[in-house]
């Protein structure tokens, strides 16, 4: 007949949940150790970000270095533009005053009187013109005594920073070079493009050297003409 097997349902029934709380525990038991992704940088993110740092670190270094430099040289500076200043009129002061003839006005490789290449600060000599041959040893300003190494110096402040006492002290300008050169200036192309015999241009440049500082320098130009 057709009717129902109580005890083969209640078996059925028995072994699937049986079976379902087994999948389960196992299920949660697995859960339990899963690996969990961690945070943080990995050793090359750590890396690259320690490069970064040290470039700007050397930027921010090699950024003091320059100020430094520019700072202690700011003296110096002024003391370059002086001297070229002060040959260059010197010069003009000897053309205009008729010292000398226009011809004269020129390096001694080109016939001149003035030194060519690098020369040491020195003082004018006899003909008052500084950078030519006669140039003669220079002496502390105020004190007729003689510059170390007879090139010139100057009297600076000492412990007190109050100049014209006991113990100011006297700075020799020897890391300074006087560099006059002069050169022909052309006519123009509608007059023949030749030399101009009236005219001749001057460069007057002073470099030094500091603290092993890389050489300054502090140039002038300027035209010279027979006519005054």
């Amino acid at each position: 007949m057709g009717c129902d097997r109580p005890g083969a349902r209640l078996a059925s029934g028995s072994a699937s949940w049986s079976t379902n709380l087994g999948t389960t525990m196992i299920s949660k038991s697995t859960a339990k150790h899963e690996v969990q992704p961690q945070g943080g940088f990995t050793l090359i993110e750590t890396m690259i970000a320690v490069v970064v740092m040290t470039v700007g670190l050397l930027a921010v270094i090699a950024s003091f270095a320059t100020a430094l430099a520019a700072t202690q040289s700011a003296q110096e500076d002024l003391v370059a533009r002086h001297k070229a200043l002060d040959a260059m009129e010197s010069i003009y002061t000897a053309r205009n005053a008729q010292q000398i003839p226009f011809a004269s006005i020129n390096n001694t490789a080109s016939g001149g009187i003035f030194l060519g290449g690098a020369q040491p600060l020195l003082c004018a000599g006899a003909d008052g013109i500084i950078g030519t041959g006669d140039d003669a040893a220079c002496t502390v300003p105020g004190t007729g005594t003689a510059c170390p190494g007879g090139v010139e110096c100057l009297v600076l402040p000492g412990p007190d920073g109050v100049l014209g006492n006991a113990d100011d002290v006297t700075q020799s300008l020897s890391n300074f070079t006087r560099t006059i050169a002069f050169n022909n200036v052309l006519l123009p192309a509608a007059q023949g493009g030749g030399v101009n015999a009236n005219m001749i241009a001057v460069t007057i440049t002073v470099a030094y050297s500091k603290g092993g500082w890389p050489v300054r320098s502090y140039t002038v130009n300027g035209l010279l003409s027979s006519y005054h």
